[in-house]
């Protein structure tokens, strides 16, 4: 299964209010592997920068003043995209604006309509209520590093928003095996059982009445259910 974890930065909260996308970063996931392959692209917003939104992520508009606009890497951005299902933190946010920019770029097509999107905010919010979910609260709650982030950054973001991904549905074990392989060698090689034939070693008589003593005390606890019958020693050895 192909996924794509994907972040933007913008001008602003509201698409509908003209606000734009200035960054999208995108990391591939390739059956729960991140591969390395990232779309990552800075745009010229053609407008101003909230001063709330230039706080969050420190990006001016004039350092974007030579970045290609939206319409100019939509194609490569929908290639990336092609046949991928999209993970993103409160997605509708994310979406929204992309769709957005697609329709201002002449491309009337809703994102969710080309690609199945998973919203990890609102998994987490299954998993964990009346928590705080916000990335930093999951990258702390799942042992993820992100002392990098002193400001978002949509690349860095959707990076880090990945190995929380995979550590909420269970990456963080797969990570743990690959470790013990590391340590260990692959459980591959490792015995199942040592060579030659398996050493029996009978009960004694005193295990045997203790053996029965306790299923006599299981057996008056459960009303007479209890599933192995107090005769089942002196059958296995008859």
């Amino acid at each position: 299964m192909r996924q794509i974890v994907l972040d933007t930065e913008t001008t602003g909260l509201e698409p509908s209010h003209g606000h734009r996308i200035i960054e999208i970063g995108c990391v591939e996931l390739l059956s729960r592997r991140i591969t390395g392959r990232t779309f990552h692209r800075y745009l010229n917003p053609e407008r101003d920068i909230d001063a709330g939104a230039l706080a969050v992520h420190g990006i001016s508009r004039e350092s974007l003043a030579d970045q290609p606009r939206f319409a100019e890497i939509a194609d490569a951005l929908l290639e990336f995209l092609e046949g991928a299902e999209i993970v993103a933190h409160n997605a509708a946010f994310d979406v929204g604006f992309l769709d957005a920019e697609l329709e201002r770029s002449g491309r009337a097509l809703r994102l969710a309509e080309r690609c199945p999107v998973l919203d990890t905010l609102a998994l987490a919010r299954e998993m964990h209520p009346g928590q705080r979910n916000n990335l930093d609260a999951l990258c702390k709650r799942y042992n993820v590093d992100n002392t990098r982030r002193e400001l978002h950054g949509a690349l860095l973001d959707a990076r880090i928003l990945a190995e929380v991904y995979l550590a909420m549905t269970g990456g963080q074990a797969a990570l743990e095996l690959a470790a013990l392989e590391r340590e260990a060698g692959p459980l591959a090689e490792q015995p199942v059982r040592p060579a030659g034939p398996l050493k029996v070693l009978p009960a004694s008589e005193a295990e045997l009445r203790q053996h029965e003593q306790m299923l006599a005390v299981i057996g008056q606890a459960s009303g007479g259910k209890c599933l192995w019958p107090s005769a089942a020693p002196a059958e296995r050895g008859s």
